[in-house]
């Protein structure tokens, strides 16, 4: 049994894990065998050429062939975002995770090595300049004591704990049995394309293998629980679980990134594909689908709501919120989860990152510096972000007189629908409504008639033409407030009137 320690200098740790794109924002956590065995590779042929070329063999596919243990330190998931140039002088916006690690990664392997191993293994942990991406700069060394490890591989048990998955070599005796198989029957000039062992497989270039292999040749997934306390930025999370673990979580909320970012003008469309991708990542869940498992429509607007919202300055879609009053359960988080993009116009896709899963209070606020949903806060008043489209017409007489209610209204007009659509919600009838002859986005007033506003699949009535209202509550109410048709696809969406940006 041996020991290694990795100490990050600037006490961050980047690494993207395998399958995953660098915008997702997701961090490989712990940094895997494949990964470790990989910087050991590495350093060898840049730093430490002299070792010789049979005991570094030797040394990996040793530690190939078993599976360590870790002690991890508190870590937190944090990210930078950055404008990377594309060409004429374009730009792209690009996430930047990482974890800030307050400590150092202890590595378990339960290996024997003889003595000039563990003195070649010690002079490659001594050389080794980062682990994971090239900012990861870290100080590396063979302990003098193997350390107690709290995170180890599990056949799927996440008692007390969350399973991670992570890439790890297969043994060398395994990726030769699996070579023999898999070149049987290819051709010579096929078969010098696949790696002869597996010290050769661990030389494969990572941007090559992404073209040609769904996994890497040599490569395995092995599961590792984490003890609550080790998930980076969910512990907190894991104490309101066991807490209130009857309560299901009712909003998500996505992170927009893309070449060319739509605009809130295409919200329904952006929604509609949204729409499709969770219900092809759930397999027809009845959150995402509206209709239950007998094939009957939900009632009561409980399903889940698809609400784009525009928090910058140029009024395109910056996140994506999804809301449902029944709840997402496991089947519709792990669907949330799933999600990485959806097919924009022009050849641009939309890139979507969970920032976050809880109550419309844990996501919801006025401030979208913090990364507040402005759609989830509470507040009196309340103005159309995209245009109201009633689903009633107006009535009245044959004489062509409009029906007046006991109020001076139209009866079915656009007015009239959204303060009886308010009123089935649940909301008070207590409301003072007033007509918006525009949305106030950044920088232009955008007409109601300039947003799309009808679904390209899908019913709902629909009647009259879009318009827009502001209204005023007599106590504070919490988001979304969303009505009329398209409801469920981002119309008809309300933010409070006044916000931080």
């Amino acid at each position: 049994m041996i020991g290694l320690g990795f100490r990050f200098s600037a006490k961050r740790y980047h690494a993207t894990p395998w399958g995953r794109h660098v915008n997702e924002g997701a961090v490989e956590w712990p940094p895997s065998p494949w990964r470790i065995l990989r910087a050991l590779v590495a350093t060898w042929h840049r730093k430490a050429p002299d070792l010789n070329d049979a005991i570094v063999r030797t040394l990996v596919e040793k530690l190939a062939g078993v599976l360590p243990s870790y002690r991890l330190p508190p870590a937190t998931a944090a990210h930078l975002r950055h404008y990377m140039p594309l060409y004429k002088d374009k730009t792209t916006l690009v996430l930047d995770a990482f974890l800030h690690v307050d400590g150092d990664v202890h590595v378990a392997w339960p290996v024997d090595l003889a003595g000039d191993e563990r003195s070649a293994l010690a002079t490659l942990l001594d050389r080794c300049g980062y682990l994971g991406r090239a900012e990861s700069w870290t100080e590396a060394r063979l302990l003098d004591e193997v350390p107690d490890a709290d995170v180890a591989p599990t056949n799927g048990s996440t008692a007390d704990g969350e399973l991670v998955r992570v890439l790890a070599p297969v043994s060398p005796d395994t990726y030769a049995a699996w070579r023999e198989e898999y070149v049987r029957g290819m051709k010579k000039n096929e078969v010098a394309a696949i790696p002869a062992d597996l010290f050769e497989a661990l030389h494969q270039e990572t941007s090559g293998g992404k073209k040609r292999w769904s996994r890497l040749p040599g490569t395995r997934w092995v599961d590792y629980r984490l003890p609550f306390s080790a998930v980076p930025g969910r512990r907190t999370t894991a104490r309101i679980r066991r807490r209130r673990p009857h309560v299901l979580p009712t909003a998500a909320r996505f992170v927009v990134a893309s070449s060319v970012r739509p605009h809130l003008t295409d919200c329904v469309s952006v929604a509609d594909r949204v729409h499709r991708t969770l219900i092809k990542c759930s397999d027809g869940a009845a959150v995402f689908l509206g209709r239950s498992e007998d094939g009957g429509i939900l009632q009561g607007h409980r399903h889940a709501m698809i609400l784009p919202e525009a928090c910058g300055r140029d009024g395109r879609i910056t996140h994506v919120v999804v809301c449902a009053a029944m709840g997402f359960d496991a089947r519709a988080q792990r669907a949330l989860d799933a999600v990485r993009s959806v097919w924009g116009r022009g050849g641009h896709e939309v890139q979507l990152v969970l920032a976050g899963v809880g109550q419309p209070e844990d996501l919801g606020g006025l401030d979208t510096r913090a990364g507040q949903s402005p759609l989830l806060a509470e507040a009196r008043a309340w103005v159309s972000r995209t245009p109201f489209v009633s689903t009633r017409h107006a009535k009245t007489f044959k004489n062509g007189r409009p029906k007046i209610d006991g109020d001076g209204l139209q009866i079915g007009s656009p007015e009239h629908d959204l303060r009886r659509l308010l009123s089935e919600a649940g909301f008070s009838e207590d409301v003072a409504v007033r007509p918006l002859s525009s949305c106030g986005l950044p920088g232009k007033n955008v007409r109601w008639l300039e947003f799309h506003t009808e679904r390209s699949q899908g019913g709902g009535r629909r009647a009259g033409t879009p318009v827009g209202f502001s209204v005023q509550f007599a106590q504070p109410v919490r988001g979304p407030v969303a009505m009329g048709y398209g409801a469920h696809f981002g119309l008809g969406t309300f933010q409070p009137g006044s916000l931080k940006t």
